[in-house]
Formats: C-alpha cells, structure tokens, sequence
C-alpha cells in the first residue's frame, strides 16, 4: 500500500515486558514467532537474546513501511508475512517460541489518521489492516441493540444503552465520521471523569476497536494455532491489557494444561486427554517499578507463559474461555 502515514520519531516505542519474557523465556534459541510485529521491539529482543531467527507477523502495512530502515541489521534472520497470528501454523511449524502482545501498537495510536485515538482527531477508522469495515461503519449504520451489545459485552461499558441511544440521535442529524465527534457523544453521556482516572470514551473505543477488527475472535484462534505451530518444548507468551483478554489466555493455558479444577467424586471417572502445554507462569506477570516508570502505558499490562508438551494438538470452545459474544457486525 502506497503512502502510508509515518509516525513521528520523537516518542519512542517501548516494547511492554520484554524484560520478563526475555528472563521468563531464557535461554532464547531457535525459531520464534512474533505475531503482533508492531514496532519490532519484541522481534528485537529476541534476536538479540540469542534467537536464531523471528517471524514477524503484523497484518499492519504500516509495521512493514517503518522495519525497512533496520531490518537489514539482522539479514535474513528476520522472516517478514504479513497477515494474521491466527493463522501462524499455516506458515510456521516447530517453532521454539511464540509470543504475542494484544495491545495497540502506539504507532497506531499516535497517528490520527487511523482513527483509533479519542485524543487526536481523524477519521472514525480504526482498522489494523487497513480494509474491510471500519469503525465508522458500525457506528453509522449498526441497530441500537447491535451498537449496545459491541459497548457492553467488548468495551465492559455499563452505560451501553445510554451511549447507543445518544448514537443514533446524532447520527440521524449527520453522519458520526471523526474520532472527536464520537468522543464528544460519549462524553455527554457520562460523567465527568474524576483527575486521574481514565477518558470517559477509553471503553466505547476499545470496545469498537476490538469489533471492528475481530479481536476476541482473532485471539481464540490464536492461540489454538499457536498449539499447532509450537515443538515439544516451545513457549508461548502472550501480553494482555485488559480483563476479558486475560481471563481467555488464562483460561487457554489452564484448560490446555488440564488444570481445569476437580471434578465430582460421585461422577463417572473420565479418561483425560494428556495435556498439551505446562503452565510456566501460575500467576500473571506484571511491570515493575522501574518499567512503569519508563512506559506508564505497561500499567494494565500482564504476562502469561505456557511450555508445549509432546501431546498432540486440540480443540476448545469459546465459552471455555469466556469469550465475549456481542451481537454486533464484524
């Protein structure tokens, strides 16, 4: 894609607990995937602890546009694809390592021109890959009800109707197409927010932001993929910013691992399958002082990691994970 917007260079990108992948992870070797490439910080840091190489997954143009000035560094360690993590193993096999960070890229977000900042005005877009429907498109022509439920069941917002029905007043008016005019709408619905505290619309555009690009979806198949992908041995790492996404990982891992609680002792005994990963963190990782104070957007940040076992790969359901089901358009 051609004339793609440039960041500026003046805010640095911080890769989000790199340190205790690094240490967590260690020793690094072989073959690992990065399938959310971003800014490269995460590929990076893995080449220089010792991978052989990194394949850098981004369904982004923009991550490809912004590597081209180091990417040479690292000749042909680095495997460039463009597409999505849920799809890893269609591309990659045995690897050594996976690692994924659900968050949004701050190259994305420091660039009004992708829509996904309620700070910055632009376009109402917020679509990762850059096709498909965009943020505007469910807001402009989504029903009430579909519009409440992405709020509520994606964004966690308890006042879901409340923004819904102020929506769809305004847009009969004129068509709701700048991140500022959305922000504007869900402010008047909400009060106002306390110092400290986080933008009244951060829910509503994190929830549009995870429709408008299948988030829940993309992840849960991820990480199936990823079981599929990884060798005997291999780690899987994954980064997650808020609850609804690390309640899914931790109940992957934990189900996976066959650490899924007891059973009834009246019941029949069942033959378990033998479980597919090993869980090498039990809690989730958090930052530290020392990196909070560096990257203060680290502060939701947690870390979990899962050791894959010789046992051949399965299936779970979402409901297994807890995954959101918001009747909204995707």
């Amino acid at each position: 894609m051609s004339d793609l917007p440039t960041p500026s260079d003046d805010a640095p990108h911080i890769p989000v607990l790199l340190g205790p992948i690094l240490k967590t992870c260690g020793p690094i070797a072989g073959t690992w995937l990065d399938g959310t490439f971003g800014a490269g910080g995460y590929t990076r840091g893995l080449l220089d602890a010792g991978a052989d190489q990194v394949i850098g997954v981004d369904r982004d143009p923009l991550a490809f546009k912004m590597a081209e000035s180091w990417l040479g560094d690292y000749g042909n360690r680095i495997r460039m694809v463009q597409g999505v993590f849920s799809r890893m193993d269609e591309f990659a096999q045995d690897l050594d390592g996976v690692v994924l960070d659900l968050g949004v890229s701050s190259m994305q977000l420091d660039l009004a021109e992708r829509g996904f900042s309620f700070l910055r005005d632009g376009p109402l877009d917020m679509r990762m890959s850059q096709d498909g429907m965009s943020a505007a498109d469910i807001v402009n022509t989504a029903s009430e009800t579909e519009i409440a439920d992405i709020l509520f069941h994606y964004g966690e917002e308890r006042a879901s109707r409340r923004i819904a029905r102020a929506i769809l007043r305004e847009r009969e008016i004129e068509p709701i197409t700048s991140t500022l005019k959305l922000a504007e709408v869900v402010e008047g619905c909400l009060p106002r927010a306390k110092p400290g505290r986080s933008h009244p619309a951060t829910r509503s555009f994190q929830a549009l932001r995870i429709a408008v690009n299948d988030e829940y979806g993309e992840l849960f198949r991820g990480l199936q993929a990823s079981e599929r992908a990884l060798k005997p041995g291999g780690l899987l790492a994954v980064v997650t910013f808020h609850s609804i996404e690390d309640r899914m990982v931790k109940r992957f891992m934990q189900t996976r691992a066959g650490k899924t609680g007891s059973v009834n002792r009246y019941a029949p005994e069942i033959e378990q399958e033998k479980p597919a990963f090993e869980l090498v963190t039990r809690k989730a990782v958090g930052p530290d002082d020392d990196e909070l104070a560096v990257n203060p957007r680290s502060r939701s940040a947690k870390l979990r990691v899962a050791r894959r076992t010789d046992a051949p790969s399965g299936e779970v359901e979402g409901k297994q994970l807890g995954m959101p089901m918001a009747g909204g358009r995707r």
